[in-house]
């Protein structure tokens, strides 16, 4: 049995909600699963996660296959990377520790792209604003 980890769709029309499902590879998107590890809203900003970080890695290491919405997720919260420093045999302390060296970079990369398109704004408000006075001054000339 190819066990796959992918969402299961739930919620109301137009507001969905997800829950991220091990359930064999054969079964429809919203049928038979075999255990829900966690839950994927993307209708709130930031999307909402919960994952059970210790099931997803079992079943990573039992060879379930994760669809790639499920492992951009598992990226995002850094599931893949503990995977990968406990194949390469490091203690639990090791990953502690290369874990929050990760996380102190993907926030400053967060903050900086925040910084980015904060700055965008300002200049296409600038840029508008601009535009609104030229014409003003041209209907003022005529």
């Amino acid at each position: 049995m190819a066990v796959k980890l992918r969402l299961r769709k739930m919620g109301k029309k137009k507001q969905p909600v997800y829950k991220v499902v091990a359930a064999d590879s054969r079964s429809p998107r919203d049928g038979k699963f075999i255990e829900a590890i966690g839950l994927y809203n993307p209708k709130v900003d930031p999307a909402q996660i919960e994952i059970k970080e210790d099931r997803a890695l079992y079943w990573l290491g039992v060879g379930a296959q994760p669809t790639d919405t499920v492992k951009n997720i598992f990226t995002n919260q850094g599931i893949l990377l503990k995977r990968e420093l406990k194949k390469k045999g490091l203690s639990e302390e090791q990953i502690a520790v290369k874990f929050d060296e990760w996380n102190k970079l993907k926030e400053a990369n967060l903050a900086a792209a925040l910084k980015k398109k904060s700055e965008k704004a300002k200049a296409k408000k600038q840029k508008s604003a601009e535009k609104e006075e030229s014409k003003t001054d041209s209907a003022a000339e005529v």
